[in-house]
């Protein structure tokens, strides 16, 4: 059977709560397995026990959700056929309406079309004989003349005709549609009644399935409980028995000594066993006393021999401090004599300018060139 439907249940609290103590179980078991003084070599059959059991429940706990779920689809399957039917039904009955109809106000001869459709058309255009009155006759026919009503009879016979079978058409379909409501009506107070007795069983068998679901989860509720409760008391009675081997070990080994060969490493013995080390020895704490007290001198030697390496090297930077201060004040005299030369030479050489000047002028450049002069020049030039 294809399910059309799917059921998205919320996560079940008890569930989660399981799943959170098999994680921690697991972590005790883990701590178990590597603690040193607790761990032996072989197969843990206690964890497969517990493990089988787990299944066991979990398994049990599956079926009863599998079987919860079937009965919920199955609901679901009979909802689902239900309106199926219901749908076929109603169209069924929408068909039949519309077929009805067809055959009764639809009929090829009510057509507007009709004309183009009939086949002896033609034929009854032009028939050979109709009557005295047919259009087909004129005056020239002497078939009938002016103002005769050759058929009055047979038309008020026709009209009454017609009248009587429009009456009785109008109280036929007044008839049928009487009947045809008052059978919708009936289906649908049938329809009505027969969706109440589905509901009903429905309502009986979602809640038969709601009492199997409770069942079912107080069972593995109750299984599950019964499987903790059992494992709780295993779990209480290993460490009862833990203990005692713990204490029973701690009593009879070398734990407890003051024996100091007993933190020593078998492997490494300038190593100790951390678990078992109770701390150093007279002798061992006045070696370590002995050294300590040497490397205090050390430092002590170290620290008077750097302060003198520092006071010496304060005294060099002195000496070099004034050593620079001297040489400062020597160039500055040295800039300044410097100073003082240049200004006199600079005097000297002013006084013979203005000299030379005043000789160029006053005998020199006494006479000025005239117009002729620089003509003459000009043409020596060329």
């Amino acid at each position: 059977m294809k399910y059309m439907y799917s059921i998205d249940l919320p996560p079940d609290p008890k569930e989660a709560a399981a799943i959170e103590a098999r994680r921690n179980r697991e972590k005790e078991r883990q701590s178990r397995f590597f603690n040193v003084r607790t761990r032996v070599m072989g197969v843990d059959v206690e964890a497969l026990n517990n493990q089988v059991e787990e299944r066991k429940l979990q398994e049990a706990t599956e079926r009863s959700k599998e079987a919860a779920y079937g009965t919920k689809q199955v609901q679901y399957d009979l909802v689902v056929q239900m309106l199926e039917k219901e749908e076929a039904e109603r169209t069924r009955r929408l068909a039949k309406k519309v077929q009805n109809f067809r055959e009764q106000r639809q009929q090829l001869k009510n057509r507007r079309e009709f004309d183009f459709w009939d086949s002896d058309r033609l034929w009854r255009e032009f028939p050979a004989y109709v009557g005295d009155n047919a259009p087909y006759y004129g005056p020239v026919s002497l078939q009938y003349f002016s103002e005769e009503d050759l058929e009055r009879a047979e038309c008020l016979r026709m009209q009454q005709e017609q009248f009587q079978y429009s009456l009785e058409r109008q109280l036929q379909e007044q008839q049928q549609a009487r009947v045809d409501e008052n059978c919708a009506d009936m289906l649908d107070e049938q329809l009505r009644l027969a969706m109440d007795m589905r509901a009903a069983q429905l309502a009986k068998l979602e809640e038969s399935c709601r009492i199997a679901m409770m069942a079912a989860t107080a069972n593995a509720n109750k299984a599950q409980a019964a499987g903790l409760a059992e494992q709780q008391r295993r779990e209480h009675q290993r460490q009862q028995e833990a203990n005692h081997v713990e204490v029973q070990n701690q009593i009879t080994s070398d734990l407890l000594t003051e024996n100091p060969q007993v933190a020593q490493n078998p492997v490494a013995p300038h190593r100790v066993l951390p678990y078992c080390w109770k701390g150093m020895t007279p002798e061992q704490r006045a070696t370590i006393r002995k050294v300590q007290e040497t490397q205090r001198h050390e430092k002590e030697a170290q620290r008077q021999a750097e302060q003198t390496l520092d006071a010496k090297w304060e005294s060099q930077t002195i000496n070099l401090a004034q050593a620079a201060m001297e040489l400062e004040e020597q160039e500055r005299e040295l800039c300044a004599e410097f100073r003082r030369g240049l200004g006199s030479f600079n005097q000297q050489l002013a006084k013979e300018q203005k000299a030379q000047q005043n000789y160029l002028n006053s005998i020199i450049y006494t006479n000025q060139p005239t117009a002729q002069y620089h003509l003459q020049f000009n043409t020596n030039s060329r």
